[in-house]
């Protein structure tokens, strides 16, 4: 066996090994950012509910006083 040979080897064995611990890394990281998204769903989610739900009532009675003034009515 060349010496060449000898080289090779030991760089693609430790570049496939650093290539895997980097796809385990992200691995490990998509599962922590998909547990942080589900948390921040679950705690922001209500807030944005309510804040969707007076939108719409606000824009409802936005809507009422626009036909009111239109009709003349007081």
């Amino acid at each position: 066996m060349s010496t060449w040979l000898v080289v090779w080897i030991v760089l693609g064995a430790v570049s496939t090994v650093a290539l895997l611990a980097l796809v385990l890394a992200l691995g490990r990281h998509v599962l922590i950012l998909g547990r942080t998204a589900r948390r921040f769903q679950e705690e922001i989610g209500p807030i944005a509910d309510e804040i969707a739900r007076e939108g719409a009532r606000a824009s409802e009675h936005a809507d009422r006083l626009g036909r009111t003034r239109r009709t003349g009515r007081s």
